[in-house]
Formats: C-alpha cells, structure tokens, sequence
C-alpha cells in the first residue's frame, strides 16, 4: 500500500491525521536535517499503523515536505 505524507516539522505535539484513503498529514517534533524527520515519521507510521518500523520504506520525496510511503504489513 502506497500512501502520501506531508511532513510538519518541528511540531509541538507529535501526531498523525487521516485526511482520506491514502493522505495523511505526519506533525513531528524532528527538525528537518540529517534525516531526523523522515525517521520520525517512519516511527509515527509504525505506530499508527501498529506494525515494525522495518514495515515502511520511503519510496518519493526526501527532500521535499510531501513524501510518499510503502507499508508491507505483512513483513
């Protein structure tokens, strides 16, 4: 499943908000260098979906605030 992430950094209150089937919206207290809010973002996936973090790889958007994720649930 391929879903599509736009990436809020350095929020205040860490969260995850199902805006349709396949966008969601991914607040993270991470600053935006060295990788740290991709990672995070990860992490807040993984829980929000209730699986590993090894689950969910980031297929487009390093670099950019809107990232699209695939989840394998089944790993």
């Amino acid at each position: 499943m391929k879903i599509s992430v736009k990436v809020h950094p350095n929020s205040k209150k860490p969260r995850i908000i199902k805006n349709d089937l396949e966008n969601f919206d991914a607040y993270v207290n991470q600053p935006a260098t060295d990788n740290r809010a991709n990672n995070a973002v990860i992490e807040s996936l993984a829980e929000y979906f209730q699986i590993k973090t090894s689950s969910i790889r980031l297929r487009l958007g390093n670099k950019s605030k809107t990232k699209v994720f695939e989840i394998n649930k089944f790993r």
